[in-house]
């Protein structure tokens, strides 16, 4: 019998696998799909020759993961990344441009640059004691407090009616809307502010990475290292209740609390289980997938060398949006979140063709088809792209839902966005990942640091399994003395 079981091969359940296997432990690994990866998953979706990531696509945290870092992804993958990490068009022609270079990027803001700068350096300059700090546990001292503090203050900023104080034109307000709007939060919030500011800070320190071949190779390069170690992986195998597992000392679940709830059943605490009952899903979202036969027309020619696109207009157009869907509705003008990987990534279309990728947040549950307003928008800064258009292929947020039992409602987040849910995720407790079944944990997004391929809910989950039931310290994860 297995000393573990892992339930759940995406990007957090791997993680956890990939650590307790390197621990000299014997793993099995259950997945329902019948390929492994969850949200780093790539397939040819519409036609043979034409790849297309099925949820992430660019990866921030591939190189800034504390778990990514000690894994050593950079040495497995081929990441490809492009100067210009992110952009937002505006009307007009302008754009807002957010180079790996931060003196590149002010002289592109106008009289806004040095404001900017102010802003965003002191976080770049700290960049490694900010990702330390936001992916590892909320309720303790930080490591860093200048690098901690300096990131809080400027997200109460930002995420505040103060956040244009600094401001006297669009773009700079534009370009940090652009991004603060990847998690699906209300404009201005903290949630929204402190994962913009982040992820903006990463855009000038490290870059976007993009996989080559997908997200997929990411899920491959942590399922090898855990079949190397002796670690089975099972695909198309559905676990539904906890019985369903092999004898094992420990089980970590890459599971939302809904489905620790349905595994578990009365098994769990009165208490524990009213927390997990009442835990709080986030609004959803309707991705849509692109075959073009050339590239997108942007009117602002540089967005063309931009990994990641933002389309939405000026700071108050994107904050309408994203007010809209919190209050329940589709926006006539949603914010969208573009991709362009095969302009980088010459291998996931053939010749002259380009596969595009992209997203709006809809209201959780939403079975509406957002190709139109999202192609509306693509148009609006691209005019022309319709005629480019091959063919495309929607999938609701109800679909999201079916296709990935964590994405409840089409949350991709595994839990609402905002600061009460990200330290009640799914419990208050210094530990979260732990549950009150002995030997039984949680490493899904609903835990923290939350979404994002980061690996970092299944490396804590790992650790203190290890602690727990095992006596054992973390492996090393690199490449170095395999």
């Amino acid at each position: 019998m297995p000393d573990v079981a892992v339930v759940g091969a995406g990007p957090n359940g791997l993680a956890a696998a990939a650590v307790m296997a390197r621990a000299g432990l014997s793993v099995e690994l259950f997945e329902a799909g019948k390929t492994i990866g969850g949200g780093a998953r790539t397939s040819e979706v519409m036609q043979p020759g034409y790849f297309h990531d099925i949820c992430s696509a660019v990866h921030p945290m591939a190189v800034a993961s504390p778990f990514f870092k000690a894994f050593e992804l950079s040495r497995r993958v081929n990441l490809i990344t492009p100067e210009l990490s992110y952009g937002s068009p505006l009307d007009g022609g302008r754009a807002a441009l957010a180079y790996r270079s931060l003196d590149r990027t002010a002289a592109g803001l106008g009289r806004d640059g040095a404001a900017y700068r102010r802003l965003m350096e002191p976080l770049v300059d700290r960049i490694d004691g900010i990702i330390e700090f936001t992916q590892d546990q909320l309720l303790r001292i930080p490591r860093n407090p200048m690098a901690a503090g300096l990131f809080g203050l400027r997200t109460l900023e930002q995420g505040s009616g103060l956040w244009n104080a600094r401001f006297k034109e669009e773009l700079a307000p534009a370009l940090l809307s652009g991004v603060a709007a990847h998690p699906i939060s209300r404009q201005p919030s903290l949630a929204a502010s402190g994962g913009g500011l982040m992820l903006g800070a990463l855009g000038h320190a490290g870059g976007w990475p993009i996989p080559e071949g997908g997200s997929a190779s990411i899920a491959a390069a942590m399922a090898d290292d855990i079949v190397a170690h002796g670690g089975v992986i099972h695909t198309d195998a559905p676990i539904n209740r906890l019985e369903d597992l092999p004898p094992v000392r420990a089980m970590l679940l890459n599971v939302a609390p809904q489905g620790l709830l349905n595994m578990a059943g009365a098994a769990l605490p009165a208490r524990y289980r009213g927390a997990l009952e009442s835990f709080r899903y986030g609004n959803g979202s309707c991705k849509v997938d692109f075959i073009l036969s050339g590239p997108v027309p942007w009117t602002a020619r540089e967005l063309a060398n931009a990994g990641t696109v933002h389309l939405g207009g000026t700071r108050a157009e994107v904050a309408r949006s994203e007010n809209e869907v919190s209050a329940g509705r589709h926006p006539e003008r949603p914010y969208v979140l573009v991709a362009q990987q095969s302009r980088f990534d010459s291998g996931r279309t053939p010749d002259g063709h380009h596969t595009l990728w992209a997203y709006c947040h809809v209201p959780t549950g939403s079975t509406r088809d957002m190709t139109e307003a999202i192609s509306a928008q693509l148009e609006r800064f691209a005019p022309g792209f319709r005629d480019l258009v091959v063919e495309s292929k929607a999938i609701t947020a109800a679909q999201l839902a079916q296709y990935n039992r964590n994405y409840v409602g089409g949350d991709f987040s595994a839990g609402t966005m905002d600061m009460l849910n990200l330290v009640q995720r799914p419990v208050v407790s210094r530990v979260p990942w732990r549950t009150p079944l002995r030997g039984v944990y949680l490493c899904s997004s609903s835990t923290p640091p939350g979404p994002g391929v980061t690996g970092m809910p299944g490396y804590h989950a790992a650790k203190y399994a290890l602690q727990d039931i095992f006596g054992l310290p973390v492996p090393a994860l690199g490449l170095t003395g395999r």
